[in-house]
């Protein structure tokens, strides 16, 4: 055998022999959380009609499963109750053996969205993260949360993987985790004293349908899906493309087991039409739910934070339609909540698209979670909403849902506008009022202004950006409305 020949049977022997190893994603790799108490799946890669096997050391059952024609495998295991203890997984296919180590079993959520979730707790360039000395130390000898960061990056066609791993929580490492996912994940280790896994799959300045699939987007938009389509379209920003974004980074990640879905975006579909985002959110709940196979999983997101939209226009109304788009769509997506953070931002910071208060916005998403998804009733995670309004005279009486015991001030209230038939809105005076005798309308706000003396409606923080401070028992602020159609 010549020399050409013999090499080319060592490169033959060589791929053949890489082949038949068992390969594993990133995603499934050393210092993984695994989901608690469930049907865990694993996934990876073998030689074509190899069995793969999968021994725990929790456990002396086996799982094993056949490798498809394309080389493909998955199976389940059974995973114990959450606990700090360090867990391994072994994966055989009868030549290679590969292990996993140092693995928790605990809860595992998604981190979802565009850039306010993609920000890590160090902040952006001039985007500050409140705290970030104290919250680097508070962490010191603590490994209880864990993230994976998966690549932003744009494919024409779903991927299978992405280049991650899994990073244990230490004043070393988090400074690069999302800063709302570390947030929600510190209060939920807190009140759950077990392990929290985060998978932050996010690109800055994605759209809605920057997640969708193609199947979705041909369907439902009017969006391109080919690629010449997609480079022309918003060619000057990448990250409002649709399609590519979710193929690259959010698709490899839906063989992992999870708990449910944190979500923060909304920014750049600002200026949609009609009921468009709520309708595409809520599509894009469903697509994920579908893809995820785990069910009717949570969903819990944020409705953006005020800011000067609108060509920097504190007092435009695009970021207010948008923010009644998202209170639309937690009205009608299953199994949702919505987190308002219209106290979270500093009158500082009308042009500040990434508000420095994290901490607010990861806690208020770990209180909707521990109360409808873990049990904790007696924690308060929803935001007063408006319910009624009774026109008398010249002043508006207004009641509130979830006030949850009370309201949390009833004077010096900011935030109200009234209007009359003209529908010209003027700054309200807002006080509580209440009268014994068990009226309808013997406990309420009141909303009123010199200027207007046959009031038709009243808005509460509806501007691009205008601060309220006005909220419930919880101290959760009341979602910004409108009584009007205007």
């Amino acid at each position: 055998m010549n020399k050409k020949m013999l090499s080319l049977a060592l490169m033959t022997a060589i791929a053949v022999g890489a082949q038949a190893k068992v390969k594993l994603p990133h995603l499934v790799s050393d210092n993984m959380v695994i989901q608690q108490q469930s049907d865990v799946r694993l996934w990876g890669w073998a030689k074509p009609g190899k069995t793969v096997v999968a021994t725990t050391s929790w456990s002396n059952e086996r799982s094993e499963t056949k490798v498809d024609k394309d080389g493909r495998w998955l199976l389940t295991v059974k995973s114990p109750k959450a606990s700090y203890e360090p867990l391994h997984i072994t994966f055989y296919d009868g030549e290679s053996a590969v292990t996993i180590k140092n693995v928790l079993a605990g809860e595992v959520w998604v981190c979802a969205g565009q850039s306010n979730m993609e920000m890590p707790v160090k902040g952006f360039g001039n985007c500050p993260v409140l705290n970030y000395n104290q919250e680097v130390l508070g962490c010191a000898g603590k490994c209880q949360v864990r993230s994976a960061k998966i690549p932003s990056i744009m494919r024409m066609t779903p991927q299978e993987d992405a280049d991650t791993q899994w990073r244990e929580c230490s004043p070393q490492t988090v400074s690069e985790f999302s800063a709302t996912g570390y947030f929600f994940a510190k209060v939920m280790n807190q009140a759950l004293d077990i392990p929290i896994g985060l998978i932050e799959a996010n690109k800055g300045g994605s759209r809605v349908e920057s997640w969708l699939t193609k199947e979705n987007l041909e369907k439902y938009t009017k969006e391109p899906t080919d690629t010449m389509g997609i480079v022309n379209f918003k060619k000057e920003y990448d990250y409002l493309r649709g399609l590519v974004w979710g193929n690259g980074t959010f698709n490899p990640i839906l063989n992992y087991t999870v708990k449910g879905i944190i979500y923060y975006q909304g920014c750049s579909n600002v200026g949609d039409p009609g009921n468009q985002y709520s309708e595409r959110l809520k599509l894009l709940v469903e697509q994920w739910r579908a893809q995820f196979k785990l069910g009717e999983i949570p969903f819990y997101f944020v409705q953006i934070a005020p800011y000067a939209y609108d060509g920097d226009d504190v007092n435009g109304l695009s970021g207010a339609l948008l923010r009644e788009q998202q209170f639309r769509a937690s009205q009608i997506i299953p199994n949702s909540g919505l987190v308002c953070i219209n106290d979270a931002v500093y009158p500082y910071e009308p042009l500040q698209i990434h508000p420095a208060q994290k901490q607010k916005v990861g806690e208020r998403l770990a209180f909707l979670a521990l109360n409808k998804t873990y049990g904790f009733n007696t924690i308060i995670c929803e935001s007063p909403s408006f319910k009624e309004m009774n026109i008398k005279d010249d002043k508006v009486m207004i009641h509130f849902n979830n006030e949850c015991g009370g309201m949390s001030r009833f004077t010096d209230i900011q935030g109200f506008e009234i209007a009359g038939a003209d529908r010209v809105f003027h700054p309200a005076k807002a006080e509580h009022f209440w009268q014994p005798g068990g009226g309808a309308w013997d406990e309420c706000f009141v909303i009123s202004s010199p200027e207007v003396k046959q009031p038709v409606a009243i808005r509460y923080c509806f501007r691009n950006f205008l601060l309220g401070n006005l909220g419930n028992a919880g101290g959760l602020p009341l979602f910004p409305f409108r009584t009007d159609n205007w």
